[in-house]
Order: structure tokens, then sequence, then C-alpha cells
């Protein structure tokens, strides 16, 4: 086979892999599309509208997935589920989810700050960012007369928000099938 279809078939599987990489973690829906757009968002340098889909690709997985562990049905409500917060996740975590898969990779105290008042990273960044605040993004490495503020100056978080997607919902899909398996009769 000549060398350029060979790349081009290997880009091509690369490419088709990532696009369904999300929905071939069980999650359903009502969840992997959150994430898919996510990364079609990234893919185009759309990087506030990728950090809030991975974002709320993260809430609607756990909101989604601590209603089903009690009563595994399709979730017709999410009324009485929190939104994104220490608290759900202290909820999910009692129910066996692994929340600890949600940790920024250089995010100190996680598990204290968790247990606290002090909001975990994910759950700051998401507060932040849904909710429009923007400051701690703005570019003031020209000094303080300069300082702006352009989406690609949430790049790099959008980035870490994409593998830390990739690696909950892979935890998360083991855990769902765990839980449904035997379930079904």
């Amino acid at each position: 086979m000549e060398p350029e279809l060979e790349d081009f078939l290997r880009a091509s599987r690369a490419e088709h892999e990532e696009r369904i990489f999300f929905l071939n973690q069980g999650l359903g829906a009502e969840t992997h599309w959150f994430f898919t757009q996510g990364v079609a968002a990234l893919k185009e340098g759309l990087y506030l509208p990728a950090c809030t889909s991975f974002l709320t690709g993260v809430e609607a997985s756990l909101r989604n997935t601590v209603c089903q562990v009690d009563r595994p049905a399709r979730v017709e409500s999410l009324e009485g589920v929190s939104t994104l917060s220490n608290k759900l996740l202290l909820r999910c975590r009692e129910k066996g989810l692994p929340v600890e898969l949600l940790s920024f990779p250089e995010e100190q105290g996680f598990e204290a700050n968790l247990a606290s008042k002090q909001s975990v990273e994910i759950v700051r960044i998401r507060h932040n960012l849904c909710h429009g605040n923007i400051l701690e993004f703005v570019n003031t490495e020209l000094g303080e007369a300069y300082a702006f503020f352009t989406p690609e100056c949430c790049r790099t978080v959008a980035q870490t928000l994409y593998e830390i997607s990739r690696r909950w919902t892979v935890g998360l899909g083991e855990f769902r099938q765990n839980l449904f398996a035997g379930r079904e009769a």
C-alpha cells in the first residue's frame, strides 16, 4: 500500500475513534453529546464553548447517574439534584461514583477541599466560566495597561477539561456498566 494512503487511513481511523470516543463509554445520549460537542468546539478553536460543553457534560453525567443508582431507568427529571458542587460530588461518591477522576492534574487538596466549603477546581472553574467570570483568564503578560482577554486565553483549561473528560467518562462508563450488570432482565 502507498505510504500516503496508509497515512491517510491512519489519520482517518484516529479521527473516527476520537469522534466516537464518548459515544462508546455507555453514558447515554443525554450525556455523551455534551462531550462530543466539546471536542468539536475544541478542534475549531472555540475554547469557551469547549469549556462549557465539557463542564456541562460532567455535570449532566453526575446528575443523571446519581438518579439512576437507586432507580435504573431513563431519567425524566433532575429536580432535587443539585448542579455541579462539592455537595453533589460528595453525594455521588457516597453512591460509589469515582469522583476523584475529576481532579485537575496539578490540583492540591482535592480531598480536603471536597469535604470543606472550598470548591474543588472543577466546581470553581464551572461556576466562573458558566457565569461569565473570565477574570482569571485575562492576559496581563504585557502589563496591566495592556491586559486583554480573548477566547484563546482559555485554550489550556479547555485542553485540560478535555483530558479530564476522557478520564472521567472511561471511569464513569465502567461504574455504570457494573451498576447495571444483572439489572437488565
